[in-house]
Parts: C-alpha cells; structure tokens; sequence
C-alpha cells in the first residue's frame, strides 16, 4: 500500500504539508481545482515558490487573501475572520469535495475543535476559531486532505516532532510553545524541542499528525520509498526549515 513518513526535525506546519505534497507530485492546477469545490465566503489566491532552506530546494506555500492586491489595501494587511466549528463543519459538507476528502477534513477539524475546546473550557460545537479559523487554515486542512487523496495515501507515519519553544502571540495573549492546543494533540507522539525560540509545529500541523499519523521512531523496514519531498516553513533558521516528506509502499 502507499504510504508516507513525516520527518519532523524542524516541526510541521499545514502550509509544510502543502509544501510537500506539491513538491512531491500534486499538480498546483489540481489542488487548486478541489479546493475551489470549496464553499469559502473570502476570495484568496494561493501562490507557490522554489525556496532554498540552507541549501534544500523546497516549495513554499502561501494563502493570501484577495484585498493583499486590492487598490484600497495596497500594504496587503489583512484580518482573520473568526469562524465557529460548525460553521467551518458547514463548508466541507455543503461542498462537493468526495466524501473520502470530507471525512478526512472534518475529522482533523473535528480533534482540533476538541482540543481547543478542552484547553478553553468550550463545547467542542461552540468552539470558535481565531488563528486556525481563517482561511488559510481551512485551506491547508482541507488540501491535505485532497493531496493525500489524489496520491492514494493509505498509510502516515510521523517522527520525532520538534516543537520549537519560548513563547508565542496569540488571540488569547502570550502562549508558551508548543501552544496549549498543540500539546494536547501531541499526547503519544515523541517530542522534542531544538534550535531558535519559534513556534515550529502550529496547532493545524499538530491536528494533522494527530489525525492521520501512527508514530514511529524510525522507518519501518518494509517502508520502500520511492520519492522524497520537501515543504518549507516560513522561518530562516539555524536548521533547515522544511518539513521532509518520504513517499513509498509498504509491503
């Protein structure tokens, strides 16, 4: 069966995933397709680039909202909608994704919603997303879906995961790395933290290991891989900030 292993030494973002996937053989025009299958109420462009992370060839994903062109906002800052579960839950299922890709979306969502719910004290439905409830996020959760999908991924595995540490800003203030959340997702994977004080693995990568992954220190003996592929984070760091991604079959 086909399968893959996440080689987190420098964490893992939903945008690294993406990355990744890209690199390692989604065609852009084909991801972009699916994802338009989506109901999303704000119009984004999603734009890709060769980056060299100390010296590794990698693509480097960006979501960036249409007014990032617009004449009445030419410094392209932009706000992040706030959006509930449910609302979220809503598109993926009013969308005309397959029902393989709609499941998968809405379960990484759905252990996302419960973890923040439990950190905060909310009901998994009453969650309300602020950093991962913008469009960007929705976009990698769901193109992670898609990706996996179009390369009949049947099986993730995932290593050690740096986490990053220090602290980082979020909608609720100061949070110590990994983020509450982040940490909640990660129970039974192995983790560490190495290099810079910076966030390395965001809550959206953590639900996505959560959700998709087995652990697994090393690679398994009977994992052939047959491609290797790289997605870059948006950090310039000591090590190199890519997520490695090696694609096989296992026996």
């Amino acid at each position: 069966m086909k399968a893959m292993y996440l080689d987190c030494f420098a964490g893992i973002s939903g945008n690294m995933l993406l990355g990744a996937f890209l690199q390692g053989g989604v065609p852009i025009e084909y991801l972009q397709a699916e994802l338009g299958k989506v109901p999303l109420p704000d119009a984004y462009e999603l734009r890709t680039s060769q980056v060299s992370k100390n010296g590794i060839s990698s693509v480097y994903v960006e979501v960036l909202p249409e007014e990032h062109h617009s004449e009445e906002n030419p410094t392209g800052h932009h706000h992040h909608h706030h959006r509930a579960w449910a609302d979220i839950r809503r598109m993926i299922e009013d969308s005309s994704l397959s029902d393989g890709v709609k499941e998968r979306s809405t379960a990484i969502f759905e252990n996302l919603a419960i973890a923040e719910g439990k950190i905060h004290n909310r009901p998994t439905d009453e969650v309300t997303f602020h950093e991962v409830g913008a469009v960007d996020s929705i976009v990698d959760i769901v193109g992670a879906a898609i990706c996996l999908d179009y390369l009949s991924i049947e099986k993730v595995m995932a290593s050690r995961i740096n986490t990053g540490s220090g602290f980082v800003n979020c909608a609720h203030g100061l949070m110590p790395v990994p983020a509450p959340a982040t940490a909640e997702l990660l129970r039974g994977f192995s983790t560490y933290h190495q290099g810079e004080e910076k966030e390395l693995t965001t809550p959206t990568g953590a639900a996505l290991v959560h959700t998709l992954a087995t652990y697994e220190e090393n690679m398994p003996k009977d994992f052939r891989v047959e491609r290797i592929a790289y997605g870059a984070g948006f950090w310039d760091l000591t090590i190199p900030n890519v997520l490695r991604v090696y694609l096989g079959e296992m026996a």
